[in-house]
């Protein structure tokens, strides 16, 4: 692919001179002031594209054959496409929190050991002792606005625009959740906690078969447009139920309206897409059009809208300013559907397993001029997002102290910082990751005891966890449990805040029955 002229290797020699220059003025020159005679920066705009339950191997660039994505696959190329991505637990609701927080969901409570993700109801939510990335980028002078799914509250005073949104438009929780018909999560709870184990397996049963021609009228998952300034919060409930075929396109349309109406502050945007999580639905123009069926339909609209954004971001002249990141919140759910879920492409396991097809997401960096365009098997996670965007904005990051600073290998090419990952299920430390290497602690996926002796894969050379060499390489095993015992020894935990509720009810039955 070397060119052959002086001026192709020349224009070759920039190409890689300027990323690195650049990052080398970062570290150096970033806290110093502008002098008089130079022209400052301009500090750049943040876009976070995350979606639902994508699986690692949906788009193209990741390998799959009939799904087309186009648009993602030229940002990959153009950019940064990370194929050793992770999020630190495998379901919604905590991985969220670590994307917004930079913390471990163990050190913020954001997560559940009787319950893995928040239900509607809760009157809980994310504290507000807790710094999230749209409060610091606030605090610098940012606009900051999310489209799409919140899961972290639904309470109005956990919505996003109080902790740091100016603007959302969106659900407040997963798009399956007040299924139509079906108990709520409390008697749901109730029915467990009397045993009545059949009963619950008939109600989950029917369910999952709602998944299989999915009508956006039993799910009553309410729409909000949420509104805060200094003058106060305005919350208006737009629809319930939300017409989900259509969601993706408006929350698209409601991006695009806001980059286009930016002036010359720095803008964030957050756009948690509510799909491909299960019920899955397109819009008109995208259905039966994929290869892949109704969830390649789902996938290749969601493509059209980062193309979208794109557009937008190319056409107000922004797009060499604006870090864009793109990834998912965990792996597809294939424990509820193999038909309708997605492919976690050569991984073992799904959404709530902590195997690789439950936590490494598809994720790619895009800064045009700025990031150094390759495929990088480096180790990152959501968790370092909060460190880099305060490293590249000088926003305060102190409070996000389980992340790293990915900039030397966006803007250099360099190694990432990261060498370890911890992965939590239920606040359970189930698997840990070092350098190529990655220990399982418990014998099964869900539930199940601790392993005497843990199971150690080489992910390099056994990408489906099936060689397990914790009898041959017994070094390596002890190094990975030194590196376990000292993540745990360091990590402060909070008490699980999606249990709380449940342990009031209990504690409230009780009471009624005296």
């Amino acid at each position: 692919m070397c060119g052959h002229s002086f001026s192709g290797h020349f224009a070759r020699l920039l190409h890689i001179l300027k990323p690195l220059i650049y990052g080398c003025l970062l570290s150096v020159l970033a806290p110093a002031a502008a002098s008089d005679t130079e022209a400052p920066t301009p500090t750049p705009n943040i876009v976070i594209l995350f979606t639902d339950d994508l699986g690692w191997g949906d788009l193209g660039a990741f390998g799959h054959p009939y799904i087309k994505t186009p648009s993602l696959d030229q940002l990959a190329a153009e950019g940064q496409q990370w194929t050793d991505f992770y999020v630190p637990a495998p379901v919604c609701s905590p991985s969220r929190a670590a994307l917004l927080t930079g913390r471990h969901p163990v050190r913020t409570g954001l997560y559940g050991v009787g319950t893995p993700v928040m239900f509607p109801g809760d009157t809980r939510g994310i504290p507000h002792s807790e710094i999230t990335l749209a409060e610091a980028l606030k605090a610098k002078g940012y606009s900051t606005a999310i489209m799409g799914k919140w899961h972290l509250g639904d309470a109005p005073d956990f919505f996003p625009t109080r902790h740091g949104f100016d603007y959302w438009f969106g659900i407040p929780y997963s798009n399956d959740m007040q299924f139509v018909g079906r108990p709520g999560v409390e008697d749901l709870f109730r029915l467990q906690q009397a045993g009545k184990t059949n009963e619950l397996m008939q109600i989950f049963s029917d369910f999952l078969k709602s998944f299989e021609a999915p009508d956006y009228r039993d799910y009553n998952v309410p729409l909000w447009r949420s509104r805060c300034s200094n003058s106060g919060c305005t919350d208006e409930l737009l629809e319930q139920p939300a017409v989900q075929p259509t969601l993706t396109t408006r929350l698209t349309k409601e991006a695009v309206q806001f980059i286009n109406a930016q002036g010359d502050e720095p803008f964030f945007l957050y756009l948690p897409y509510t799909m491909p999580h299960l019920p899955i639905f397109a819009d008109t123009p995208f259905q039966g059009k994929s290869l892949a069926g109704p969830y390649g339909d789902t996938i290749e609209e969601i493509d059209w809208s980062v193309g979208e954004i794109i557009k937008a971001l190319k056409a107000r002249g922004v797009s060499d300013n604006t870090l864009v990141f793109f990834s998912s919140d965990n792996g597809p759910w294939q424990s509820a559907s193999t038909e309708f879920a997605g492919s976690a492409g050569p991984f073992k396991g799904s959404k709530q397993e902590v195997y690789e097809g439950g936590v490494r997401v598809p994720t790619v960096f895009w800064w045009p001029g700025r990031i150094t365009p390759k495929v990088t098997a480096e180790i990152g996670s959501v968790l370092d997002l909060f460190a880099t965007i305060s490293a590249i904005t000088g926003i305060d990051g102190s409070t996000a102290i389980d992340g790293f600073d990915l900039s030397n290998a966006l803007f250099t090419g360099g190694a990432s910082p990261r060498d370890e990952v911890a992965l939590y299920r239920k606040g359970e430390l189930r698997a840990y990751r070092k350098g190529d290497y990655k220990l399982h602690l418990f014998d099964r996926a869900e539930g199940g005891e601790p392993l005497e002796t843990p199971e150690l894969y080489n992910l390099k050379r056994d990408l489906a966890e099936r060689d397990n060499l914790a009898t041959t390489q017994s070094d390596t095993l002890m190094a990975l449990q030194a590196a376990v015992a000292k993540h745990q020894a360091a990590m402060e935990r909070k008490p699980p805040l999606f249990d709380q509720r449940f342990l009031e009810l209990i504690h409230n039955d009780r009471v009624g029955e005296q």
